[in-house]
């Protein structure tokens, strides 16, 4: 007897999977006639998958009631079920209420979240929304577009504030002299031109220190600084200062344009670029069997 009712159970679940399939194919054969829009044929068709799957989960759900025991049961596998189908919108609620409640961000921040940085002007229920920023865009300046991120994203994405706390950030403008430059006065230069650019004041240093107590950040000096390095191709300084987030590239506008400027007064300070010296020793081959020998002194001696 068990094993007939059994048997009953599956056919009927079968017959009703088998029945919600034929129904849908049906209604979006119907839709798809009628509707040639391709943006409303994939609305219906998404609404169709929808339907059918609840339909089938609540059915199936129904027919195997006996053998779940309890209504108690019934309805905690259906709000299991919702659960699980809803677990995207559940997830975004709850980064809606961590946004609010711990303030990762907030509207004006400029933050950075997966492959996507901009500034936050919008925060809901379900999504916040930037204005981005970079992207093809070769700088941290507005590209015009609006991106919306799932609140959920907080949980599963690393989230970089660019302005929480205090609005600057540490930037470094590299420069590349030659090696036969005279790169000790090139270094005063930019030194003294970083100085002039670094917009900093007192109050910024007492928000950066304020930050660093709750943050438990180690803050060495604030104060611009020139590191020097050799390169390949040549000497190379780097400018580190502090700098407002939203404005590195004035900063970077302003310091080369300086630069640059006296670079040209100074005789002995040349930019470099990527070069190749080949340095030859003994007689160099050269066509119709004659070679050639470079001198010392720069002339060729033939033989």
């Amino acid at each position: 007897m068990e094993m007939n009712e059994t048997t009953t159970q599956i056919i009927a679940s079968l017959a009703v999977i088998i029945g919600l399939v034929i129904l849908r194919w049906l209604i979006l054969h119907y839709v798809h006639r009628k509707v040639d829009d391709p943006e409303m044929w994939f609305r219906a068709k998404r609404i169709a998958t929808y339907t059918a799957t609840f339909i089938a989960v609540i059915t199936l759900a129904w027919i195997w009631f006996d053998a779940f025991g309890s209504l108690s049961t019934y309805l905690g596998l259906v709000s299991a079920g919702i659960a699980i189908a809803l677990s995207d919108l559940l997830k975004n609620m709850a980064g809606w209420v961590y946004i609010l409640g711990r303030r990762p961000f907030r509207i004006g921040d400029r933050i950075e979240i997966g492959d996507v940085a901009g500034d936050v002007v919008d925060i809901r229920l379900f999504r916040f929304s930037l204005i981005e920023i970079g992207n093809w865009v070769h700088a941290d300046q507005s590209t015009g577009r609006l991106a919306h991120v799932p609140n959920g994203m907080v949980f599963t994405t690393t989230v970089a504030n660019y302005t929480e706390g205090f609005e600057h950030i540490w930037h470094e403008i590299p420069v590349l002299i030659t090696f036969e430059s005279n790169w000790q006065k090139a270094k005063s230069i930019l030194r003294e031109e970083i100085d002039g650019a670094s917009n900093f004041d007192s109050m910024a240093r007492d928000r950066i220190r304020k930050a660093a107590r709750e943050y438990q950040i180690k803050i060495g000096t604030l104060t611009p600084i020139v590191y020097l390095t050799v390169r390949e191709s040549g000497v190379e300084l780097t400018g580190r200062l502090l700098a407002p987030a939203r404005e590195r590239r004035l900063v970077d506008d302003t310091v080369w344009s300086h630069v640059l400027q006296r670079f040209a007064e100074e005789g002995d300070i040349e930019l470099a670029y990527p070069t190749v010296r080949t340095f030859f020793a003994g007689p160099i081959a050269v066509e119709g069997g004659r070679s050639e020998t470079p001198d010392p002194d720069g002339s060729d001696t033939g033989s």
